[in-house]
């Protein structure tokens, strides 16, 4: 049987995994195995039955298309004032 984790810690460790940390990083800092961390997650859900592994997942992701939608922006603006560039032979 695997030692006990006070809520205290459980709470702590599923905040930061909603805060990005990722499940074996939480189970190296905490010394927890990850089979654990995810029973935890699994059996805990915000109030639309979302886990909160789904929703760390989902904030990852939204900020890698936050971070690629920047990108594209900055390339466009960048092409636009090349053209307008090579336009007025400037």
């Amino acid at each position: 049987m695997g030692k006990y984790i006070s809520q205290n810690i459980k709470d702590e460790i599923l905040v930061n995994i909603k805060n990005g940390l990722t499940v074996s990083e939480a189970s190296n800092q905490y010394q927890v195995s990850t089979k654990a961390i995810y029973r935890w997650l699994k059996n805990q859900a915000d109030n639309t039955g979302t886990s909160a592994l789904v929703l760390a997942k989902l904030k990852k992701e939204n900020q890698a298309l936050k971070e690629i939608i920047g990108n594209l922006t900055l390339e466009k603006r960048l092409g636009e004032k090349n053209q307008s560039r090579q336009k007025y032979g400037h």
